[in-house]
């Protein structure tokens, strides 16, 4: 086993000398693998630059040969000799190993005249690359005859290291620019979002240079015996178990959320190696823990701007896929791998900023930088207004095969697009709305405990609702819903697109003579409806949402249709993220994925029910075999006429049926098999066999 940072601090501790003070000799490895900082500016400042000059994009204009001389140097002295363009092809969501797309060169150049070799990488080989742009998920944008692929690297994230590679994050477009990737429509989002930001900040008596927009993206996994899972089809297949009756013991008793990390099962050791390599590439992964499921875990990073946190958190997945692989474990990513217990989630943790440090969604910050005590308000009306506007497209956003079976199943919000305020910041708006202006003071409350030995501590005056899709809290929106295999690069390219757009129309009516207050109080008063504090599970309260008008779309095929609304292309036109072809051809890409996830079920179900569950009836001579017989003869019938579909979106329609109906009445048989046939003519790893690592793991050996 690699070594794992709690023993590198143990050796450290051995050896140095005593001190006054905590060391961080153990961590001084951090951002060690990523370009940027100290680490560049060492490296650029021996071919007469520094690290300054990768702040301004336009040095791929001018000094891309020093800045590739510079990556080679430090590629070489860190055992790196090859490089690859670092890309997201579409419909990457739980099929493509790591998310990304790479062909990787090395940067050497062989003679073959003196067959000696020499260093060959330069500012052109670093800034462009090419590829077979119609062998990826492309719906319709590019085909054999017209295939060209181009990658452009993108200065927002930079260069790292994994490896003998250096990775150099990229865009991918068509020879006619359209996009093929997932980064590109997210990059056009951050510059409408900028420039229309700055416009209305602007109107409020505020001019920053430059406005962001920051994430930080939770990561639920579950982590199984690796042994158990390559016994098991449909988890190497398709992520999920297709069948599997549930085990004695749940999630009932609330007994594995944040309990002790076991060092008798080999879990802890692993997130342990994850974090490791993770802070490596400069990632900064904070905190760990289980979360509420058996066998489940959860990391969290820090925030960051939303291009690099995107291409971290796709890192961060592909790291905790291989190393668990390396202690005897598989890691499941998939929204909902498990039926009956909770699935996994990336919240996704968004607001915008200024590049000097202001934060537009904390009332201080934001009063204190424009001397405007309304501007918070403002910002906040445009942002209620977007989540009425365009609450269709976030759940699209969200819309992945994972999510089928998440959604409003007690882990995850149900697919009606509301936003949690406080009784707090309602109060505030409402009387906002209402004609009384000023600042936002949030409360606080003085926490007693009935004890001296505690003392009080002050709480924030809101409670947490874990209901909501979209709440409002520690001066940002958190989007629950977001799936835990997703890119979630179309989920931001979506909330800075519909921000952008109100952030437009409001200022465009305050440049035309309007009043902030006049323009965000109407704007409040017209989106009222999407402000909800109550409980989002409860059914009567998921009536009342619904009649009052709200977002509200059950089916992810039908989320994934409304990105070809008129509404929708006209907004991603307006603010020059996607065209009215890449709309359609991003459409089609998203059926095509989630009718391929549906067959590859199918057919492992198939499989499954023929050369385990029907075996397995038959020698044990019980169990509904003729049910399971006519099940086999269903399920191809369903899969082809999937094939016969005329077109994807007609496809993804009948696989939702397929999944959500026919398979999930013919997973009783399978599971009622395994109820009767005795455990040791079941072929199948079970759920307690898979789940329960703290029970079941006899093999681990620190």
């Amino acid at each position: 086993r690699s070594t794992n940072m709690l023993s590198r601090l143990s050796t450290v501790a051995r050896k140095a000398a005593p001190a006054r003070f905590a060391s961080l000799a153990a961590y001084e490895d951090y951002g060690s693998a990523v370009f940027k900082g100290d680490v560049a500016d060492a490296y650029l400042k021996k071919h007469g630059a520094s690290a300054a000059l990768l702040e301004d994009p336009t040095w791929t204009e001018h000094s891309s040969d020093t800045v590739a001389a510079a990556i080679l140097d430090w590629a070489i002295d860190n055992g790196a000799d090859s490089y690859c363009h670092w890309f997201q092809p579409m419909a990457a969501s739980g099929v493509r190993h790591g998310l990304t797309g790479q062909v990787q060169n090395k940067m050497i150049e062989f003679d073959r005249e003196s067959n000696k070799i020499k260093f060959d990488f330069k500012g052109k080989n670093l800034i462009r690359g090419e590829t077979d742009g119609s062998s990826f998920p492309n719906g319709g944008l590019r085909a054999t005859h017209t295939a060209g692929g181009y990658l452009a690297l993108d200065t927002s994230s930079p260069v790292f290291l994994r490896g003998d590679i250096v990775h150099i994050p990229s865009a991918l477009v068509s020879f006619y620019g359209t996009a093929l990737d997932e980064k590109t429509p997210l990059l056009r989002s951050n510059e409408a979002l900028n420039t229309q930001g700055l416009r209305l900040l602007k109107c409020l008596g505020y001019e920053p240079k430059e406005l962001v927009a920051n994430i930080g993206l939770e990561q639920e996994i579950f982590l199984i015996p690796r042994d158990q899972y390559l016994r098991r089809m449909d988890l190497q297949m398709t992520g999920r178990t297709i069948m599997g009756k549930d085990a004695p013991r749940g999630q009932e008793m609330c007994d594995h959320y944040m309990a002790a990390m076991s060092t008798a099962q080999p879990a802890l050791e692993a997130m342990q190696e994850m974090q490791q390599e993770c802070w490596k590439m400069g990632i900064p992964l904070k905190t760990r823990h289980r979360e509420v499921a058996p066998g489940q875990y959860e990391f969290a990073p820090l925030f960051g701007t939303n291009t690099t946190q995107v291409d971290q958190n796709i890192m961060v997945m592909q790291v905790i896929e291989e190393v668990a692989a390396k202690h005897g474990l598989a890691a499941l990513l998939q929204e909902k791998p498990f039926a009956n217990i909770n699935g996994s989630g990336k919240h996704n943790n968004w607001s915008i900023g200024t590049t000097d440090g202001v934060n537009l969604l904390n009332p201080d910050q934001i009063s204190k930088a424009s001397g405007n005590d309304n501007a918070f308000a403002v910002i906040m009306s445009a942002i209620i207004s977007a989540i009425d506007t365009h609450g269709d497209l976030m759940r699209m956003s969200i819309a992945t095969p994972g999510n089928d079976f998440r959604l409003g199943a007690c882990e995850a919000p149900p697919a009606i697009t509301s936003t949690y305020l406080g009784d707090d910041m309602t109060t505030y708006l409402e009387a906002f709305k209402d004609g009384k202006t000023g600042a936002y003071n949030p409360g606080t409350k003085n926490m007693q405990m009935g004890t001296r030995a505690i003392r009080p501590i002050a709480i924030p005056a809101e409670d947490r609702n874990r209901t909501s899709p979209f709440p409002y809290g520690g001066a940002r929106f958190e989007y629950r819903a977001v799936g835990s295999a997703q890119n979630t690069s179309m989920v931001n390219t979506v909330l800075n697109t519909m921000t952008a757009q109100k952030f437009k129309q409001f200022a465009d009516a305050i440049e035309g003579g309007e009043s902030p207050e006049k323009v965000a109080q109407d704007a409040l008063n017209a989106s009222w409806k999407v402000i909800f504090n109550g409980d989002n599970y409860d059914e009567a309260n998921q009536e009342m949402l619904t009649k009052n008008g709200l977002w509200r779309i059950d089916s992810a095929v039908e989320a994934n249709h409304r990105m070809v609304d008129p509404k929708n292309v006209a907004l991603f036109a307006e603010m020059g993220v996607l065209e009215a072809e890449e709309c359609e051809a991003r459409e089609n890409v998203l059926h095509d994925h989630y009718a391929g996830t549906v067959e590859m079920e199918a057919l492992c179900m198939i499989d499954m029910i023929n050369q385990h569950v029907l075996p397995s009836c038959k020698d044990a001579e019980v169990g509904p075999v003729s049910d399971l017989e006519s099940s086999v003869s269903t399920l191809k019938a369903a899969v082809a006429e999937i094939h016969a579909a005329p077109t994807p979106y007609a496809a993804a329609t009948l696989a939702r049926a397929l999944r959500l109906e026919t398979m999930v009445d013919i997973r009783e048989f399978c599971d009622a098999a395994e109820g009767v046939v005795p455990a040791d003519m079941w072929t199948l790893p079970t759920y307690k066999e898979m789940l329960f690592l703290d029970q079941t793991d006899a093999s681990y050996v620190m």
